[in-house]
């Protein structure tokens, strides 16, 4: 009999015997961080999963500050009702300041009755299905000519001057009115235009200068409804006869 001849080893795919082949693939496909070694990215990459960037932060979600003290929230409503540009409703108030509604609607019966008491020259008022806060109907003469005859006030005679040759001559440049006032009035038609009274429209066809006619704004403070409604200048006039219509 001939002597046993060892058995050849059998090998893995990797050349080495199967046990060990098996721990190479387990090595290969093992993920960061195994076997106990930390991985340096892995707590940042759970901060982008936890929150992404470019996520909305919800603002809604940030704590007011406390209004336990009534007069505290009665300063809130108050501060509120003074930026508001139309009037507000209970409900929204409530939910702005993160208050009960029957704690909102104390607050302002206690306003109205801080300003009835001090006889304050405004006054909380529900109109148009919310409040607001108004100046007091007592004072409105007082408001009335403040702003009218005070603001107007306030206009140069020159200023006014040219904006009456502008009314009149609308659309019409300010060379056309330096000529009819006789004066250099490029200052005058810059403070006429910074009030919002005139407005430029255009550049004249023949010279290129700009043409201004007058606003909205301007309508307004006359208390006209259009330019049809200016005065006729007729009557304040010598004599029409002998003037051309340019000298008008």
């Amino acid at each position: 009999m001939s002597p046993t001849e060892p058995d050849e080893p059998v090998l893995g795919p990797t050349g080495q015997p199967p046990a060990e082949d098996d721990a190479v693939a387990a090595a290969d496909h093992a993920e960061p961080g195994a076997e106990g070694e930390a991985d340096p990215d892995a707590e940042e990459r759970a901060e982008e999963r936890a929150d992404p960037v470019g996520a909305p932060v919800d603002v809604s979600a940030d704590p007011l500050p406390a209004l336990a003290d009534p007069a505290e929230l009665a300063a809130a409503v108050e501060a509120v009702l003074f930026v508001v540009e139309a009037p507000v409703t209970v409900a929204a108030l409530a939910a702005g300041l993160a208050q009960p509604t029957a704690a909102v609607e104390a607050a302002l019966a206690a306003l109205r009755q801080s300003y009835d008491e001090r006889r304050a020259g405004i006054e909380v008022r529900e109109v148009a299905g919310g409040v607001r806060v108004f100046t007091r109907p007592g004072y409105a003469p007082q408001v009335e000519r403040f702003l009218q005859e005070g603001q107007r006030s306030r206009l140069t005679q020159a200023a006014l001057e040219t904006l009456a040759v502008i009314a009149y001559r609308q659309p019409v440049t300010r060379s056309r009115v330096s000529a009819i006032r006789g004066v250099n009035v490029d200052g005058v038609v810059r403070t006429l235009t910074s009030r919002g009274l005139i407005v430029e429209v255009g550049a004249d066809p023949q010279t290129g200068g700009g043409l201004f006619r007058t606003t909205e704004l301007f309508l307004e403070k006359m208390g006209l409804q259009s330019l049809a409604e200016l005065p006729s200048l007729a009557p304040l006039l010598p004599d029409l006869d002998g003037l051309e219509y340019d000298e008008l």
